[in-house]
C-alpha cells in the first residue's frame, strides 16, 4: 500500500480528470433525495475548491428550499468552526484561498439532526476517508460525534482500501454520480 502523500497526489490528479459539472449536478440531485439531509436542522457544507465536487449549486438549492446551511472557517490552531450563511455572498476568500464565512456570523448548535457534507480525495466502501492531511474534519467530527456525515465523491474515488489510522474517522455514507453507499451506520 502506498503512503498517504503519494495517494493524495494520485487521487487529486484522478479527480481533476473526472471533474464534471454534469456529474456534480447528479450528485447534488441525489443528495436532495436523502430524507436525513432534508430533515436536518442544519446542513454543514464545505466550500468547494479546485476540482472538488461543487457544493455551491447544492447550497443554492438548499437555500431555495429554506434549509439552514453553514460553511466552515479554518483556524490557525487546526480547528474549524461552522457559521450560518443565508447567501453565498457571505463567503469571501479565506485560509488556503478557500471561500469562508465571516467570524461574526453565528455558529450553529450541533445536534443529532445535523448533517455534514464531507470533502475528501478517496473513500472505502465502509466509510474510510483519505482527506487532505490537515485533520480539520477529523478533529471537528471527533468533537461532534452526533453529526451524520455524507461524503461526496466521484464513483472512481471509492477504492477497496486506504492507509487509515485510528484517528481517521469514517463517514456514514457516500454519494457519487452513480450510487449512494451506506457505510458506517
Amino acid at each position: 500500500m502506498q503512503d498517504k502523500k503519494t495517494l493524495r497526489k494520485e487521487f487529486s490528479a484522478l479527480r481533476k480528470e473526472l471533474n464534471s459539472p454534469e456529474k456534480d449536478a447528479t450528485i447534488a440531485s441525489r443528495l436532495l433525495r436523502i430524507e436525513r439531509l432534508l430533515e436536518a436542522d442544519t446542513i454543514l457544507l464545505y466550500a468547494s475548491f479546485g476540482s472538488e465536487i461543487n457544493t455551491f449549486r447544492l447550497a443554492e438549492m438548499l437555500l431555495l428550499r429554506n434549509k439552514t446551511i453553514a460553511f466552515p472557517r479554518c483556524g490557525k490552531n487546526g480547528h474549524m468552526t461552522f457559521h450560518y450563511v443565508s447567501s453565498l455572498t457571505q463567503l469571501s476568500e479565506g485560509s488556503y484561498g478557500i471561500p469562508e464565512p465571516d467570524l461574526t456570523l453565528p455558529q450553529p448548535q450541533i445536534t443529532d439532526k445535523t448533517v455534514c457534507i464531507v470533502p475528501g480525495l478517496a473513500f472505502t466502501p465502509d466509510g474510510g476517508r483519505l482527506g487532505y492531511g490537515g485533520g480539520f474534519y477529523d478533529r471537528f467530527l471527533s468533537d461532534n460525534p452526533c453529526v451524520y456525515t455524507i461524503a461526496v465523491a466521484y464513483d472512481a474515488m471509492i477504492v477497496n482500501e486506504l492507509p487509515l489510522e485510528p484517528h481517521d474517522l469514517k463517514v456514514n455514507s457516500i454519494v457519487t454520480e452513480e450510487r449512494m453507499v451506506l457505510c458506517n451506520e
